[in-house]
């Protein structure tokens, strides 16, 4: 087992059936939290009438993971 990091990003918007979401996955903490700030960032910088309907929330979630194929080592399988 291997610690990775998800970051979550969370979109809420009007007449939509549920929440959207996304993720990405990170070998580092620091790497997964300067894709948050850049997340967050980036819907700062949106004008105030997107904001208005556009919610958004974003989480690095820690996670004990098997190896995952594809990802550089210590992760990758």
């Amino acid at each position: 087992m291997t610690k990775v990091f998800l970051l979550l990003m969370l979109i809420s918007m009007p007449d939509q059936p549920s929440v959207r979401y996304t993720a990405s996955i990170f070998s580092t903490e620091y790497q997964c939290v300067e894709a948050q700030i850049g997340f967050d960032e980036a819907y700062e910088a949106k004008p105030q009438s997107y904001k208005d309907i556009v919610r958004v929330k974003s989480l690095c979630v820690p996670f004990e993971s098997f190896p995952i194929k594809g990802m550089p080592s210590p992760i990758g399988a």
